[in-house]
């Protein structure tokens, strides 16, 4: 196992885009890298989604009503937002700044819409697409969470494929074997550590 490295800064963080089709285990990754790599901070998403066992307020998203959400787009509080299913997701604009000028990379779990939104407006951002290792499954992996119908797995397998062909459209793409989170989350990691080394760096303006 991989010990925690020392926290430290870097003169040149980075705004970090991972992106995916659902239930192709972004969370689990990025959760995994920030475990290993405290330079790495994830955003919490605000949404308008219904909370699903286990999940923590203010830990795996900032469950919010669709007022509440409205109130945070006119009063700018959103580095970007998008409609994903049915239901509003969403970057708080103060966290990725507060990270950033504490010298430390930001990371985004976001859609594919919303990682368009963040290659428009900051197009210093490094974006990585994760990729299923098949259709199959991702399939099985939504249908393993218990709370997806399979009118809602198909519709979501069609907007995977959609999406998957906008893969080419990233900096990276990194393929999330099943049960093995791990790998994906060092593979994300020496794609950062790279990047990191760019001359010219990275600067993102958020």
């Amino acid at each position: 196992m991989t010990e925690p490295e020392k926290r430290m800064t870097f003169p040149n963080p980075m705004l970090v885009v991972v992106s995916g089709p659902s239930g192709v285990g972004k969370s689990t990754i990025v959760a995994e890298l920030a475990r290993r790599r405290p330079q790495v901070v994830p955003i919490v998403t605000a949404t308008t989604r219904e909370r699903r066992d286990g999940e923590i307020d203010g830990v795996h998203y900032h469950f919010l009503t669709d007022a509440a959400f409205r109130e945070l787009i006119e009063r700018n509080g959103l580095l970007e937002h998008a409609n994903n299913h049915g239901f509003w997701y969403g970057t708080p604009v103060d966290q990725v700044r507060g990270i950033l000028a504490a010298g430390r990379d930001a990371i985004l779990t976001i859609s594919p819409e919303g990682a368009r939104n963040v290659r428009r407006l900051v197009p210093d951002a490094l974006t990585i697409f994760v990729m299923p290792p098949s259709m199959e499954d991702l399939a099985d992996r939504l249908r393993g969470r218990g709370s997806e119908s399979e009118a809602s797995i198909e519709r979501r397998r069609r907007d995977a494929e959609r999406w998957m062909a906008e893969a080419g459209d990233y900096d990276h793409v990194v393929v999330n074997e099943t049960g093995r989170p791990e790998q994906a989350a060092d593979r994300i990691w020496e794609i950062i550590q790279a990047e990191a080394r760019r001359d010219p760096p990275r600067r993102p303006r958020v």
